[in-house]
């Protein structure tokens, strides 16, 4: 029995271990709060209406949890991911597979996931995946389509195939930045469309909005090494539509309450959960400045969660921009 680890006990990370415990492997949930001996036999976090499977251990032991493991998942916000694998390298056996299944940039740096990766563990096999998914419909057994991404074809050749079952359908690229990539930028333009319906524009200005906002990702995406095949699938247009239409998404609901008239503050505080879009949205919208890039659905995200415009404002100045400007 292969023994897998996920590191991260949110909704995500909780049920992409259920996930892999479903499979039969012997799963361990890291969570730093959590403790297996309190929660009971039967719970599992953040979904009460599921029974936890027998092979699924909860522990707050770091040591614990990567005891055996063949397969790290990192399943932490964005802003953890480097302090986790600095933590983790000097233990880290040289054989264990790392999945990468957080999405983000890094603030201050604006590294991509991916490069963050290649930063602090460059001697190890890893990959990263993503999609058009929520963890409710992966917990619950509804079927899944997403991509994992790996530059290793030794990787994908290995986990594709441990990933994969009736209710997961992988399709593997080597597209590792693009895929990075996408599920960053889609957080961000998921807020967008929330602003939007929150002020009442309506279906037709979300469909438009998503559409634009898929040729700044594509824009943004190929000048840093991304591949379009990408940004129009699964990790690109995929993730994007799925994000930015469901009222399930963190993202989504930020910019629904900021257009509804409440402060971006207040509703992160309602939220009461990492949002990773208003995380990203700083760094996108700097790396695309240094970049001399385009993207003013981008820009006017930032300008509402970071300078103090206006959902309205930034509404106006998105419909009233000149032709002439990039497309």
């Amino acid at each position: 029995m292969v023994v897998r680890t996920v590191l991260g006990a949110g909704h995500w990370g909780t049920a992409l271990a259920v996930t892999l415990a479903r499979r039969g492997d012997q799963v361990r949930l890291w969570g730093r709060s959590l403790d297996a001996s309190a929660s009971g036999p039967a719970s599992l976090p953040h979904f009460p209406q599921l029974s936890r499977p027998e092979n699924l251990l909860l522990t707050h032991d770091w040591q614990k949890a990567l005891q055996a493991s063949r397969e790290l998942v990192i399943a932490l916000p964005s802003h953890a991911v480097r302090d986790a694998l600095r933590k983790l390298r000097p233990s880290l056996p040289r054989d264990v597979a790392l999945t990468l299944a957080s999405k983000g940039l890094e603030r201050d740096s604006q590294a991509r996931l991916d490069e963050v990766f290649a930063q602090e563990i460059p001697e190890w096999s890893w990959g990263v995946l993503s999609g058009p998914s929520f963890a409710s419909d992966l917990a619950c057994g509804r079927p899944l389509a997403i991509t994992l991404a790996s530059d290793s074809p030794r990787y994908l050749d290995t986990w594709a195939p441990a990933w994969r079952s009736e209710q997961l359908r992988i399709y593997p690229s080597s597209d590792v930045a693009g895929v990075c990539l996408a599920g960053a930028i889609k957080n961000v333009l998921a807020i967008a469309a929330g602003i939007s319906d929150g002020l009442g524009n309506g279906d037709s200005a979300r469909a438009a909005l998503i559409t634009r906002g898929l040729a700044e990702l594509l824009r943004l995406g190929v000048a840093l090494g991304g591949q379009a095949d990408t940004f129009f699938g699964l990790a690109g247009a995929g993730d994007l539509i799925l994000t930015a239409s469901s009222d399930l998404s963190r993202n989504r609901r930020l910019g629904l309450g900021i257009g509804a008239g409440k402060s971006p503050a207040r509703v992160l505080q309602e939220l009461g959960e990492e949002v990773e879009g208003w995380r990203s949205s700083h760094a996108l919208y700097h790396l695309a400045l240094a970049r001399g890039i385009e993207m003013p659905i981008v820009t006017e995200v930032y300008r509402v969660l970071h300078a103090g415009r206006s959902a309205a404002e930034a509404s106006r100045a998105l419909m009233q921009r000149g032709q002439g400007e990039a497309n």
